[in-house]
């Protein structure tokens, strides 16, 4: 695997970048040897955050972590990852996708997938046309982080979510 690690606001000494491929490192049993894995540290205020984007034929494997220590956030950031290619590893045999980035040993191992989804609660509500601005005051009284409305502009189905810093964003579906 090629690691291209870089820092945002914080200078990647060697101890981290051993910490990184070591950690990282556990993940070459999935992936062939021209695998690249993106790197990118940063410190935002008393917050250490590592994000890890792998990109694989077609798809995105990524994950971010965050915490108090450098140590700990890669140390989360590989689990998650190890989780994710589980659970995508199941996704390839099922559609029987392109395997290129994948080690031959991993799409033939059995994997349970412990993580399974499962839906434990349904809803139904009236959907009004509204704007995108009023479907975020309203997403706000409620004090979720999304909200699904019918966009009285576009005359479709829309959802503004809550993004950090008190920011929001649009989704809007591609016709």
């Amino acid at each position: 695997m090629n690691f291209i690690i870089s820092g945002k606001n914080i200078p990647v000494s060697d101890g981290l970048r051993t910490a990184v491929e070591d950690k990282l490192g556990k993940l070459e049993r999935y992936f062939t040897p021209d695998t690249d894995v993106h790197v990118t540290l940063s410190i935002e205020k008393e917050r250490q955050k590592i994000e890890v984007t792998i990109p694989v034929k077609g798809n995105i494997i990524r994950s971010e972590q965050t915490s108090n220590d450098m140590y700990v956030s890669i140390d989360l950031v590989e689990e998650v990852i190890e989780r994710q290619l589980r659970k995508y590893k199941n996704k390839i045999i099922q559609k029987q996708q392109a395997a290129g980035n994948f080690q031959k040993a991993f799409i033939e191992n059995d994997y349970e997938e412990s993580d399974e989804v499962k839906i434990i609660r349904s809803k139904k509500f009236d959907i009004k046309p509204m704007y995108p601005e009023d479907a975020c005051v309203q997403m706000e009284l409620l004090g979720h982080n999304f909200f699904v409305f019918y966009n009285a502009e576009t005359d479709q189905v829309n959802v503004v979510y809550k993004r950090k810093g008190n920011t929001y964003g649009l989704i809007e579906p591609e016709v």
